[in-house]
């Protein structure tokens, strides 16, 4: 399964705070990739390693041309940790991983499937929704 990255946020210590579309986030530790390639070594300029982004569309992340990661392996070797915002997404990421529309969510939160205030809320203009309401209204995310 394809784990799109939301966000990257650079942390002392050569670490990366990396919230995926699913709602999960994953503390990354750079300095075992530094060990295994040299070209890495240059994200010890700290100025460099702070101006680390998502990549177009999140398939990884960029510091420069010359270095980026992949989002599978922020994913593999990432490891988990719990935050307050563990398992919500908002409806864009969650009509792309369940492959359905937004207009369908905003139906089933209409018809109270998904129940705003517990399942979902809208902040400004944009609605997030928990992983726990998705996985009990339309099952597991579809594979791509």
């Amino acid at each position: 399964m394809f784990h799109k990255v939301d966000e990257v946020y650079a942390l002392p210590g050569l670490r990366l705070s990396v919230l995926f579309s699913e709602g999960v986030t994953k503390l990354y530790d750079v300095v075992p990739l530094m060990e295994r390639l040299d070209a890495f070594e240059a994200l010890r300029d700290e100025r460099l390693f702070d101006c680390v982004a998502v990549d177009v569309g999140g398939y990884g992340i960029v510091w420069n041309d010359d270095l980026d990661l992949s989002c599978d392996e922020l994913w593999e070797h990432g490891v988990e940790c719990a935050t307050a915002f563990d398992g919500l997404m908002s409806f864009a990421n969650a009509t792309e991983l369940w492959g359905l529309s937004e207009s369908t969510l905003r139906k089933a939160v209409a018809y109270g499937k998904i129940v705003s205030g517990v399942d979902a809320r809208k902040f400004g203009k944009q609605w997030v929704v928990t992983r726990r309401a998705m996985e009990r209204e339309y099952g597991m995310p579809v594979d791509r």
